[in-house]
């Protein structure tokens, strides 16, 4: 049975979300670092799908988590959350981790051509025959479900930069184009953090004995290296301010919805009245299949839904197709959506962002501080 529906919807993010507060979500804090393996019914809460397209925003979900476990039993999954916020507000003012990213990755291409040892290193790995135990299995199944678990991820990561040597910018791509919830923030920074960039200094090591005690399967995989050093880098990534949000005009305007935000029911358009509407799809360069169908199912239910909302038609963005209306919508973080929206539109952030990101420019201990007063606002 896939782990997701057919069609990426809010209706099943609102399903997906109250199943995890009736069930798993009470034991989370326990049990999420188990990947109990393909099939099994798992220990996160998988609705980073429907919150990397904003189906679900973090702000409704903190909420039912804290009405259902109190504050003290949502506290890890609060935590998790923010991390994803963490994230976005930290390569908002870091961007040339991602343009470092896709620049690295054009690099190791070019390297693959030139390189037969690694040429075929990598094509090993990304076919799923490198004789790791565990990690052969994770390849197919990141490219027949698009998805793996999250402590999972950490095994992946680690093993492709420090067992393999492979470079880490195209582990990163690899994730990105398969990821069903492939988020540019939290790929390429989490990618960073393992390989020892985002934290410089301190890598993540998958080791044999925590991959043997956290997978269902019992996986244990011989030959790792446990003592690699972190990677460095040249020059990190240099921080910007956080670019200023745009306020919204009184009067007739056309919306514009993206990948990065569906919710436009709960967007803060002020005075504006919305009287057109129109969808902006920018998958990730190189886009499986299952993701690209998830982008498309989202954005229509996206959609029929800010139709029903605003009452004014809506559909796929064409040329002219706001007329002379000022274009307003939601911010759309740093990645494929921001890179494609039109030059002159209105970008609106949200409260909690507009909360979140100033404390996400270094480490994430000065946001995870002050979660409480971002909940009290």
């Amino acid at each position: 049975m896939p782990l997701f529906p057919t069609a990426l919807t809010r209706d099943a993010g609102l399903a997906a979300l109250s199943a995890f507060l009736g069930g798993p979500g009470a034991d989370y804090a326990a049990a999420r670092n188990t990947d109990r393996g393909r099939g099994a019914q798992p220990t996160t809460s998988a609705l980073s799908p429907y919150l990397r397209r904003r189906l679900l925003t973090e702000a409704e979900v903190v909420e039912a988590a804290l009405h259902a476990f109190g504050d003290e039993g949502a506290e890890k999954f609060v935590s998790e959350v923010f991390w994803r916020t963490y994230f976005k507000g930290h390569l908002e003012t870091h961007p040339d981790a991602w343009t470092g990213t896709r620049t690295g990755r054009d690099a190791a291409l070019a390297r693959l051509a030139e390189e037969p040892r690694l040429r075929r290193i990598h094509e090993q790995a990304i076919a799923g025959e490198t004789g790791i135990d565990g990690f052969d299995s994770w390849v197919v199944q990141l490219t027949e479900e698009g998805w793996l678990h999250n402590h999972t991820r950490m095994w992946f990561a680690s093993i492709w930069i420090f067992t393999l040597r492979l470079p880490w910018e195209l582990g990163a791509d690899l994730f990105m184009r398969h990821l069903i919830d492939g988020d540019p923030a939290s790929n390429t920074l989490s990618w960073r953090w393992v390989a020892g960039l985002h934290t410089r200094g301190k890598n993540y090591v998958a080791r044999r004995d925590n991959i043997r005690r956290y997978t269902a399967e019992g996986f244990d995989p011989d030959g790792l290296d446990e003592d690699a050093e972190p990677l460095d880098e040249a020059k990190p990534p240099r921080e910007v301010p956080l670019p200023k949000a745009d306020t919204p005009p009184a009067g007739d305007v056309a919306l514009l919805l993206h990948l990065d935000d569906l919710h436009p029911e709960s967007l803060d358009l002020g005075a504006a009245r919305v009287s057109r509407i129109g969808g902006l799809l920018a998958h990730p360069e190189g886009a499986s299949e299952k993701v690209r169908a998830a982008d498309e199912s989202a954005m229509r239910d996206g959609l029929a839904r800010a139709e029903a909302h605003f009452g004014c038609p809506a559909g796929p963005v064409s040329e002219g197709w706001a007329g002379d209306l000022p274009v307003v919508t939601a911010w759309a973080t740093v990645g494929p959506s921001a890179e494609a929206l039109p030059g002159d539109c209105l970008r609106l952030r949200r409260d909690w962002d507009e909360r979140a990101w100033p404390l996400s420019t270094r480490g994430y201990s000065r946001l995870r501080g002050g979660i409480p007063k971002i909940l009290r606002g």
